[in-house]
């Protein structure tokens, strides 16, 4: 009987043989293959989002920050909210100079306009323009919509083991996070 390859290079055998990290004593051979599918599903998965990523950075000629910040505005203008270069700083955790710098790169090149905050006559709004918005949306939107597509196939009951099985893998990986980070003082 042939061996299935997995999508990706990811195997228990080959990162843990010793196992140091995941003590597999006990775990059924059919059960170890089918945790290694999901490992490895998971991993082919990030690879095709750093592909779309790249692909749409390169398109639109902006870095990983800058399209976290487009993304926001988009978000914020969809939702009616005004955005400040403060909410974009506490968003993005960078310091003010380089918001700074990133919305004045972003405006010579068009993608947002800054206009006076509707309330606040001492501070500034950031929003996207409409051109940028909609190359994000092509670029980015399309393959988000392909992700609905397959959540929408799924019954609700399979939703909701998705739901648990992602949101007990990110719990588990901030808290591994958490425990191996220094601590700050």
């Amino acid at each position: 009987m042939a061996v299935e390859r997995l999508p990706t290079t990811y195997g228990l055998a080959e990162s843990d043989p010793e196992q140091v990290l995941i003590d597999r004593r006990g775990v059924a051979p059919e059960d170890l293959a089918q945790i290694e599918r999901i490992m490895a599903e998971m991993g082919r998965m990030r690879q095709v989002e750093r592909k779309i990523m790249r692909s749409s950075q390169r398109y639109m000629q902006l870095n990983e920050t800058d399209m976290r910040a487009l993304r926001q505005l988009i978000a914020a203008k969809n939702a009616g909210r005004v955005t400040t270069p403060s909410d974009l700083r506490a968003y993005l955790g960078i310091s003010s100079a380089s918001v700074t710098k990133m919305i004045d790169r972003l405006e010579a090149n068009g993608h947002v306009r800054r206009s006076q905050h509707p309330t606040d006559r001492r501070s500034q709004c950031i929003e996207v323009t409409e051109q940028t918005h909609l190359a994000a949306r092509e670029q980015m939107g399309r393959h988000h919509a392909k992700r609905f597509d397959v959540a929408n196939s799924l019954t609700p009951e399979e939703r909701e083991v998705v739901i648990r099985f992602l949101a007990q893998t990110t719990d588990a990986l901030e808290w591994s996070l958490e425990k191996s980070s220094p601590q700050e003082s």
